[in-house]
């Protein structure tokens, strides 16, 4: 369906206490194609029809007995689910056209009709609330789009810690502090050591990390790596043991970021690789 297809396709409801007007705004509406054109000449009903119908044009008159059009306005903004107010509104009062815009009308049309200027105005009216109604169709798209793509990380997420997690000795996170919000895996019993000391300030550390017969400078490479969030593959650093026996481990590890790029933290795996293990 070509654009002026669904202009004229296009749902429309006359609104006004004046039959010689509706008949002359309906009259006006067929002649130029329009094939889905509504009238009332009760402003009470407007919001009822509109929730039933989702008119994609109003053509509301602003003088009615016991509801006037601004009030009619009012009802629709609060019950519209869109929050869009697809309303011209028809005055024979220059003085209501900028309160009735300030009031959430799109545009309006002066009495007595100009034939011309009223068939031009709710043409193009129309044609932008088409065009809104596309956009938000699209916004819509892109939203479910993104909601299932987001699902499919996720699930991928789940699957890369469960083969991570098989495929080595332990598995960690932590957040953008430094702190541990993941460790799975013997990291205590294979380490000997605090799971701190991965992060921990050198100086602070130094001799505990001695004292465990840690590389001092292998550790302190694997700790500028992560404090400077580079990834790192099969990072290897040793221990000897207070019995002599060497032990030696390979670590990789990638810095983790949200969807707006923002760090968010570490992760990384580890395995032991002491000969004869």
């Amino acid at each position: 369906m070509t654009m002026e297809q669904a202009i004229l396709a296009a749902s429309i409801l006359i609104v006004d206490d004046q039959d010689a007007n509706v008949r002359l705004l309906t009259r006006l509406l067929g002649d130029a194609g329009y094939m889905r054109v509504t009238s009332t000449m009760k402003p009470t009903e407007v919001c009822a029809l509109h929730r039933r119908e989702h008119f994609d044009l109003i053509l509301l008159d602003l003088q009615m007995p016991a509801m006037d059009g601004f009030a009619v306005m009012e009802a629709l903004k609060s019950n519209d689910q869109d929050g869009y107010l697809p309303v011209i509104v028809l005055t024979a009062q220059p003085g209501h056209k900028l309160r009735a815009l300030l009031a959430g009308a799109k545009d309006f049309i002066s009495k007595p009709f100009d034939l011309v200027e009223a068939k031009t105005r709710i043409h193009n009216m129309l044609e932008v609330r088409l065009l809104y109604r596309k956009l938000e169709a699209h916004n819509q798209a892109l939203e479910q789009a993104v909601s299932e793509r987001t699902a499919e990380l996720r699930e991928s997420e789940a699957r890369y810690r469960s083969l991570t997690e098989l495929a080595s000795d332990w598995y960690w996170e932590q957040d953008e502090q430094g702190e541990f919000t993941k460790v799975s895996g013997p990291v205590l019993e294979m380490l000997g050591v605090r799971v701190g000391p991965l992060v921990a300030d050198a100086t602070s550390d130094a001799v505990s990390d001695a004292d465990d017969g840690w590389d001092m400078a292998e550790r302190q490479s694997l700790r500028d790596s992560i404090a400077a969030r580079k990834p790192f593959i099969d990072f290897l650093f040793h221990r000897i043991n207070r019995d002599g026996s060497r032990q030696q481990f390979r670590v990789s590890g990638q810095p983790m970021f949200d969807q707006r790029c923002r760090y968010v933290g570490y992760r990384g795996i580890g395995v032991e690789v002491t000969a004869g293990r």
